[in-house]
């Protein structure tokens, strides 16, 4: 069961929050998991993930699908909603805020396994797919597709 002290240290959950301003300034917080030594699975599914071009500064859409096997802890989910927005007015290619969203979550939690999908809708016509993971899943885990399909246009 999760500590009680651990969860009134929380500092983003049941409070008035303001999206950070990049995600450097972002906080991810996290709470002991409810059942350490089991293998499961937490999704995160982000299907409205903003970012900017750097060269343009124009917008960037993707949607995001996060896969981890949690350890020791679990991340809490308003801090990661609030750090996922910490990007809608971040400059970065497409790779580098896929990449950096999961290095994040290993650098905080030190998950058993994670994996990110970064499904980013075209501009100039072309979409980008970018996947990462940390390593092989866990060999008892079970794992869902992630369920985003390939970029099919209109229709």
């Amino acid at each position: 069961m999760t500590d009680a002290i651990e969860i009134n240290a929380l500092t983003k959950l049941g409070q008035p929050t303001e999206i950070p301003a990049s995600p450097d300034k972002a906080v991810l917080e996290a709470v002991a998991n409810p059942h350490p030594g089991k293998t499961y699975l937490v999704r995160f599914v982000c299907p409205e993930f903003t970012s900017l071009c750097p060269l343009t500064s124009h917008p960037d859409f993707a949607h995001l699908v996060i896969d981890y096997v949690p350890d020791e802890r679990i991340v809490e989910s308003k801090s990661l909603k609030l750090f996922l927005a910490s990007f809608r007015n971040h400059g970065a290619f497409h790779e580098a805020c896929t990449v950096s969203v999961a290095e994040r979550l290993v650098t905080e939690l030190s998950p058993q396994w994670l994996r990110i999908g970064g499904y980013w809708y075209p501009r100039g016509g072309i979409p980008i797919d970018v996947f990462w993971q940390t390593g092989p899943p866990p060999e008892s885990l079970w794992l869902p597709d992630q369920g985003v399909p390939a970029y099919r246009g209109r229709g």
